[in-house]
């Protein structure tokens, strides 16, 4: 990592965290810190608190404070779910509805506020740069990691994989045809699942299948519709080549449906060329292959 580059971002986030008022502990002039004003507005209608935490990436105590103070406040209502009482939901009250329209207020007079003193010219450049910026750091802050194949998360990807396969695939989709690859053959060292999140939740998917001592296959890339442009495919693939590289072997081969465009397009931008059929996958119109590693 370069260390301009380094030090530009340490610059970006002391510039930001002025303007938009982060060091005050009376944001927007309301009486209460960031915190409490982000939390309150990403309860909105309602929401559990582990997925606030995992949204907000928030630990367990922090999290458990804020929602104190606010309660305390009268802003909030913290709640056993009626179907599992392991599981907390959070509601605004009537007063903590009030206060979230009166952070709306003043958060878009901030924004006048920032944009107002630019020309028209400048207000274009700003919204430009701030909506690339957003882009980069929401796909910054993705988490690629191995999960066991069976867990709930990789089973839900699984789903979501095969649904959206019987929805383009021309003859549609069904997994009992396909070539298999089942938890034993993707846990090392046969293999590796991994899964990507964002905000907490699962996007993606990708399963590394060692065929023999040198050669292995790509299996179950996916990305969720509502995360693709993130950039998040290519770092499933560049993380099963590195689990590949780590067992030894030299080849990656793959195989894909001629509706798949966009994955053709990756697997070929990241150094697979298209080869003869290397096995009798029903579904597969186009092999690639990738050696060395």
């Amino acid at each position: 990592m370069e260390i301009d580059h380094i030090r530009r971002v340490r610059s970006f986030n002391r510039t930001v965290t002025q303007r938009v008022g982060a060091l005050n502990d009376r944001f927007l002039d309301r009486g209460r810190p960031l915190g409490e004003a982000r939390l309150l507005y990403e309860i909105g209608s309602g929401a559990e608190v582990r997925a606030l935490r995992g949204r907000l990436e928030l630990d367990s105590g922090y999290i458990s404070r804020l929602l104190r103070s606010l309660e305390r406040q009268g802003l909030i209502r913290v709640r056993s779910a009626d179907s599992d009482a392991r599981v907390r939901r959070v509601a605004l009250t009537p007063k903590g509805r009030r206060e979230v329209a009166e952070l709306d207020r003043r958060s878009d007079a901030f924004a006048i506020s920032v944009l107002a003193p630019l020309s028209a010219a400048g207000r274009e450049r700003l919204i430009a740069a701030m909506a690339e910026v957003e882009h980069l750091l929401r796909a910054s802050t993705v988490r690629i990691e191995p999960e066991m194949p069976d867990s709930a998360d990789a089973r839900w990807c699984l789903e979501a994989y095969f649904r959206e396969l019987g929805r383009r695939f021309e003859a549609g989709f069904d997994p009992a045809l396909s070539i298999p690859a089942n938890a034993r053959e993707l846990t090392p060292p046969a293999g590796v699942f991994i899964i990507a999140r964002l905000d907490g939740q699962p996007v993606g998917c990708g399963a590394l299948k060692a065929k023999d001592r040198k050669v292995g296959e790509v299996k179950r890339m996916w990305v969720s519709p509502a995360a693709r442009g993130l950039g998040i495919g290519r770092r499933i693939l560049e993380m099963l080549e590195q689990h590949a590289r780590e067992f030894g072997l030299t080849t990656l081969r793959l195989e894909t449906n001629r509706s798949l465009q966009e994955a053709q397009a990756l697997y070929r931008r990241c150094g697979y060329v298209e080869v003869a059929a290397f096995n009798d996958e029903p579904y597969a119109h186009h092999w690639f292959e990738k050696t060395p590693l």
